[in-house]
């Protein structure tokens, strides 16, 4: 079976089919649902690997994330496979788990694969080996990380701000001793809401070297309440400002084992709102991302560099994070 015997059934040319196929947002939408409906009831199988070298790149993209355990990443996922999708693109998606060698094998894989370009939440600021892929021809888009060259697409939101907003409300609420539970100190987001906690504070004029902050090796529920146990034995605050919304509900869950009131003697604060913030049984105050946007957005981005390499305007979008109050903190 062959374009011809689809283009055949669709009554469209083979070159129709083959637009639909490579370049489905160049043919109007009816024709495509056409072609689309006449693929299917044909069964027809593009030999993917033979148009892949000779277009010398595949109809998919690849995205690294640093943590699909995180329903934040999901979310951003589901937001690049719709634009993906509706573009006649496969996604590929590879978990580094923060680890830079995870990262870098799943940056072989995509090679291997000849993706069009890779999106990234990248494990840390090195950049040499997402150079070593554009020599490849592979364009490159942040995700959830601003760029830092002139050159790059990005898409991201001011966690320097979130951060700021998170405390600030802490603050409003009477807080006197603040506590940030955050991840690994080489994720870049966890870097800048403790700058946005610390500002939040002198803004108070506060010392900023009063945050007490706790460092965890993961981001996960089971970090958040190990985090719990370590601020019982050190001494309790009245305020957490969690570094996402995983920990803050970990966090959540030790304090309320231990009999703590959650917000009467401690406030508590998340961030990236995920779906489980407004589900628990103190539902979590959160600074919202909009996580499905930035996927689209940065899906968008990459395509028009792939498709548009001459005309194609690199940009750094930044979203701007909200502050979303429930029955975590004090009203």
């Amino acid at each position: 079976m062959s374009i011809k015997d689809v283009a055949a059934r669709a009554g469209v040319s083979p070159g129709t089919v083959s637009n639909v196929l490579n370049r489905p947002e160049k043919v109007a939408a009816s024709t495509r649902t056409r072609v689309e409906r006449a693929i299917s009831e044909l069964g027809f199988v593009r030999h993917g690997s033979a148009s892949s070298l000779r277009a010398g790149h595949s109809r998919t993209i690849g995205l690294s994330v640093i943590d699909i355990g995180n329903p934040f990443f999901t979310d951003v996922a589901a937001g690049v496979e719709d634009v993906a999708s509706d573009r006649g693109y496969a996604v590929i998606l590879g978990n580094s788990s923060g680890d830079r060698m995870k990262e870098q094998r799943n940056l072989l894989v995509f090679a291997e694969q000849r993706v069009r370009g890779v999106l990234i939440t990248p494990s840390d600021e090195d950049q040499a080996r997402l150079d070593r892929i554009k020599e490849r021809g592979i364009n490159v888009v942040f995700v959830d990380h601003p760029a830092t060259r002139p050159d790059q697409c990005s898409v991201a939101v001011n966690d320097v701000t979130g951060g700021a907003m998170a405390v600030a409300h802490l603050i409003e609420g009477g807080a006197e001793r603040v506590a940030y539970v955050t991840g690994p100190t080489s994720i870049r987001q966890c870097a800048d809401r403790r700058q946005g906690a610390e500002r939040a504070l002198a803004a108070a004029g506060r010392d900023p070297a009063s945050l007490v902050e706790v460092p965890m090796t993961a981001m996960t529920a089971r970090a958040g309440q190990q985090a719990a146990e370590k601020l019982l034995a050190e001494g309790l605050p009245d305020a957490v400002f969690c570094a996402n919304d995983l920990l803050a509900l970990g966090v959540l869950r030790g304090l309320m084992h231990a009999g703590v009131r959650v917000p009467d003697d401690v406030a508590l604060v998340g961030y990236d709102d995920i779906d489980f913030a407004s589900a628990s049984a103190v539902t979590l105050t959160s600074i919202r991302q909009p996580t499905h946007r930035l996927g689209q957005v940065a899906t968008e981005l990459l395509l028009d560099e792939c498709d548009n390499p001459g005309s194609h305007a690199h940009q750094q979008i930044m979203f701007q994070p909200e502050l979303i109050v429930r029955e975590s903190t004090r009203n």
